[in-house]
């Protein structure tokens, strides 16, 4: 393996690690804030963590996630034969899609207009958990 690989790889691992982080924070953040009143003091400041925890490090780390994710495809071409690799495109694909909901999700408790209540919220907070773990079990095991 080249130096430039390991590279690519450590910071595509980074950027995976900081994604989850906020993926797994932010709707046990809805589960708190659901349980308060709009406009109250809490909801602000849950709404400054939420807003801050998107933009600042789930935004980021998604873009280098699939930035470092396609320039390791791109020096392994041989791995678009490979089964495990679609798998894993397909979770991470989905794992984005998630991305965008909690995003539209943060939008409606910014403006007071959330309607979901926070059983919605700790479900929601299972899907990147399954997705990570069909992620992580294709890249190790590849077994097909």
């Amino acid at each position: 393996m080249t130096s430039l690989y390991l590279w690519i790889q450590a910071l595509h691992v980074l950027a995976v690690i900081t994604w989850m982080a906020g993926l797994l924070y932010l709707p046990r953040l809805y589960v708190y804030h659901c349980g308060v009143a709009p406009g109250s003091e809490a909801s602000e400041t849950f709404k400054v963590m939420e807003r801050k925890l998107l933009r600042y490090i789930m935004n980021p780390s998604l873009i280098a996630v699939w930035v470092f994710g396609l320039a390791l495809i791109a020096l392994n071409p041989a791995w678009l034969q490979d089964g495990w690799l679609h798998v894993k495109l397909t979770a991470v694909v989905l794992m984005s899609a998630a991305h965008g909901f909690m995003a539209k999700w943060r939008k409606d408790f910014e403006a007071d207009r959330n309607t979901r209540g926070h059983k919605f919220y700790r479900v929601a907070n299972e899907v990147p958990t399954v997705l990570l773990i069909l992620v992580v079990i294709m890249v190790v095991v590849k077994p097909f």
